[in-house]
């Protein structure tokens, strides 16, 4: 069994203090300076016999060709001169990206995604894609050779497939042709959005800046910081942001305890606290065993061959400990206390739950 103390130990090594200091650039997103998602819709050709068959993949690559002024149509009962029919495409829908400093004639990295049957977009290349945002608007062009990172091979009996090749990306591969431009400074302001929002964060960054600069921030809320730019820096705020983001502040949290049930994983903050409990817990092994055997007929009784079922169950209960944890105060006293019951990560899941519902945890309990 994994001891728990590995991976609070892991933790205690890597956490970062509560009051550690951080640029305010790396804890703030200026409002204004959002990026925008693009979609589209479009075919990949050049597939190794991967691509889609459904009638409704050949229709979208007879109307493109169609669109080229080359007449074609649906292969439905039998093949003639100008019917179409190919394993080698595939209609996808691809994504990005665009930021507010994207300028035309700029390069977005896209994300093409299988919408139809086909199997693999190993070796494909993506034709003319307008990318649209949520206004309608066409803002970039999407076309290049995808890049899988994976490959499938398959044959008549068995296949051979490492990562996910249903889905690739373009690095690169959009141009763009539309601005989405943001805007920054507003009436000589800016407003800087807390990425975790904080009373006590919002106020040390307000506090931060005015001692750089007096009288020009003020906290609105918990996310929100006001910042008035001098009227000097208000035809170039490039110099001024620049400044102002390289800033260092004192930053605080919630105490949280996260937990991803599906691997296992417990990250428990430093201001974690657990009141005195009396916490018992115990492990119970069972083991199944199916062990098939083949009864067979003796010569010339017209009885016939069977598989007999043999199960053997085994249980094995551990003896359970009842063990006082006192109020701890640090993330240290915490993997102490648990380390003495010698449980599992995944049992730790459940005593971090049971602990929250008698009302001893002093954290936010949050799931993933």
């Amino acid at each position: 069994m994994i001891r728990v103390s590995l991976v609070l130990g892991c933790i205690l090594a890597l956490a970062v203090p509560a009051q550690a200091g951080a640029r305010i650039k790396d804890i703030t997103d200026l409002e204004g300076a959002r990026n925008n998602q693009l979609y589209g819709f479009g075919l990949v050709v050049g597939l190794n016999g991967t691509g889609g068959r459904s009638r409704f993949t050949q229709q979208v690559a007879v109307d493109m060709m169609k669109r080229l002024c080359v007449v074609s149509k649906i292969a439905f009962q039998q093949l003639t001169d100008n019917t179409f029919v190919s394993p080698n495409i595939s209609a996808v829908m691809v994504t990005a990206e665009i930021g507010p400093f994207a300028r035309i004639g700029s390069r977005l990295d896209v994300t093409v995604s299988i919408l139809d049957d086909a199997t693999s977009l190993q070796g494909g290349t993506l034709l003319f894609t307008p990318l649209h945002g949520a206004d309608g608007v066409v803002y970039a062009i999407a076309q290049g050779p995808l890049s899988v990172g994976g490959f499938l091979f398959s044959g008549a009996a068995a296949s051979a497939q490492k990562n996910y090749v249903s889905v690739a990306r373009i690095p690169g591969g959009a141009l763009v042709e539309h601005e989405a431009r943001g805007e920054v400074l507003c009436k000589g302001r800016v407003h800087l959005l807390l990425k975790n929002a904080d009373y006590a964060t919002a106020r040390s960054v307000a506090a931060v800046i005015n001692q750089w600069m007096p009288g020009h921030a003020l906290p609105l809320d918990a996310g929100t910081i006001e910042v008035v730019v001098p009227p000097e820096f208000r035809s170039h705020a490039v110099a001024f942001l620049s400044d102002l983001g390289n800033l260092e502040v004192l930053t605080d949290a919630p105490a949280r305890v996260v937990i991803n049930e599906r691997t296992g994983t417990v990250v428990a903050g430093e201001n974690v606290k657990i009141a005195t409990v009396a916490i018992a817990h115990g492990n119970l092994a069972i083991v199944t065993r199916e062990a098939p055997q083949v009864s067979q007929p003796n010569g010339f009784s017209q009885g016939r061959t069977v598989v007999v079922p043999r199960t053997q169950i085994g249980v094995t209960e551990q003896p359970a400990q009842l063990y006082i944890a006192p109020q701890t105060v640090t993330v240290a006293d915490l993997a102490r206390a648990l380390n003495a019951l010698g449980v599992s990560p995944r049992d730790l899941i459940s005593i971090f739950q049971a602990i929250k519902q008698a009302g001893a945890l002093q954290a936010e309990l949050v799931i993933i």
